[in-house]
């Protein structure tokens, strides 16, 4: 994500007539700035949203300490030079954004990034990561005859749009179509992944659904993870599965917000 990253990778050419729309205008947004209409449209104060951001770092702190990652993780040896040492060969194993010992206390001394009075800043944000995630989708009887492990099953995904000024609700409108799509209730699911580029869409969208926090993101989420663009549902659902092996639970569902203006869910059973 760090490639092409801040407003120089914004492309030029518009069409006047396109900016002419304002919800067109709205998609040129910068993401932090849409992050705070949500928090002005819906009143989320910055005391809940440092709450929330802390406790995806102190859930992920907690998960990594524990190894709970180390199953969804595949260790990768790169060559790196240390700028005072030499050239060595490493093994990356680990998400190296997470942090211990954050607290609500401590995130709320840092300043507005977006805004001189806004309630977003780094430390209730997704941080600006690279990674990669990938998920192996067959038919069940291709994946037998080739004899390879099922892990879970694939159910239905839906989309949905939403304003572009508040880009960040989109969980909170396709969470709804699919499980209608599925035939599902929100009690029916064991836990949600649901991303956190932002903790004032994070936090609308589980109050808006009323999902019980504790069912939401149960080793943290991409405030503490990062938030790779393009990565997003791969890792939830290697997450998810992972979490479902480690917990008992069986129906997840992930979702994300889009830059643009649009949502995404999907439901997800596991079968270890």
């Amino acid at each position: 994500m760090s490639h092409g990253y801040g407003a120089g990778a914004i492309p030029d050419g518009f069409s006047d007539s396109d900016l002419s729309n304002q919800e067109s205008a709205d998609c040129l947004l910068p993401m932090g700035i849409t992050s705070e209409n949500v928090t002005a449209d819906f009143g989320i104060a910055r005391t809940v949203q440092d709450a929330f951001a802390a406790k995806s770092f102190q859930k992920a702190a907690a998960a990594q300490k524990a190894g709970k990652f180390k199953d969804e993780i595949v260790p990768i040896k790169v060559r790196w030079v240390d700028p005072k040492t030499e050239e060595e060969e490493i093994v990356v194993d680990s998400d190296d954004g997470v942090q211990d010992g954050v607290t609500a206390e401590s995130l709320a001394k840092l300043k507005p990034a977006f805004k001189k009075d806004g309630s977003t800043h780094a430390g209730n944000a997704s941080q600006v990561s690279d990674g990669a995630a990938a998920v192996l989708l067959a038919r069940r009887s291709v994946a037998k005859k080739l004899g390879l492990p099922i892990v879970g099953k694939f159910v239905g995904a839906q989309y949905t749009g939403v304003p572009p000024r508040i880009m960040g609700v989109g969980p909170a409108y396709a969470i709804p179509k699919v499980l209608a799509l599925t035939g599902l209730s929100k009690d029916d699911v064991d836990f949600f992944e649901i991303n956190e580029a932002f903790a004032s869409q994070a936090v609308y969208s589980i109050d808006s659904l009323g999902i019980p926090y504790e069912k939401v993101n149960v080793n943290g989420g991409a405030i503490a993870l990062g938030h790779p663009l393009g990565c997003t549902d791969s890792r939830q659902i290697a997450t998810g599965l992972n979490i479902a092996k480690q917990t008992g639970g069986k129906i997840f569902v992930t979702s994300m917000c889009i830059g643009s203006g649009m949502g995404m869910a999907a439901v997800v059973v596991s079968e270890e």
